[in-house]
């Protein structure tokens, strides 16, 4: 008779997978990992191959992928060739967005380095102050939504 292993409480699965329980939950909740199975107790059990999902996915969030970016790579199987554009697709998608991301940051570290210069502390008053200041008194309501944004 095989005999299965045991099955892993949500905190031992967090311990493992280096996912916390609130995420564990989260990802249930996304659809990007199956609810555990339950036990007599009614707790949630998670196989192994749970815990690899888990850091499957918590690789994935590290390098800033999106949600549906995860979900997209966890539902392509490595046994069919066909799968493997699809994840080349995918993390071409994904690289172009980075691309479009460290053009933004870049932009943002000229404007700061700018803002930085403007200001040697040997004046009366900060110049960078005051220019933060006229910045924010000029600055829309509300950001459009064409600007930057994050994509996760």
């Amino acid at each position: 008779m095989l005999e299965s292993k045991p099955l892993h409480l949500i905190g031992k699965a967090a311990a493992l997978s280096g996912v916390s329980t609130a995420n564990i939950r989260f990802y249930e909740k996304e659809g990007l990992l199956a609810p555990g199975a339950r036990g007599a107790n009614s707790y949630r059990g998670y196989s192994d191959g749970d815990i690899h999902q888990l850091r499957f996915i918590r690789l994935c969030r590290a390098m800033d992928m999106s949600l549906d970016e995860v979900r997209t790579l966890l539902h392509l199987d490595l046994a069919q060739k066909a799968d493997c554009a699809l994840a080349n697709a995918a993390l071409e998608s994904h690289i172009a967005h980075v691309a479009e991301r460290l053009a933004e940051l870049q932009a943002l570290q000229d404007d700061l380095i700018s803002l930085r210069a403007g200001c040697d502390g040997s004046g009366p008053q900060c110049r960078i102050m005051e220019a933060l200041h006229e910045r924010a008194e000029h600055l829309p309501r509300e950001e459009p939504r064409s600007r930057a944004h994050r994509h996760v």
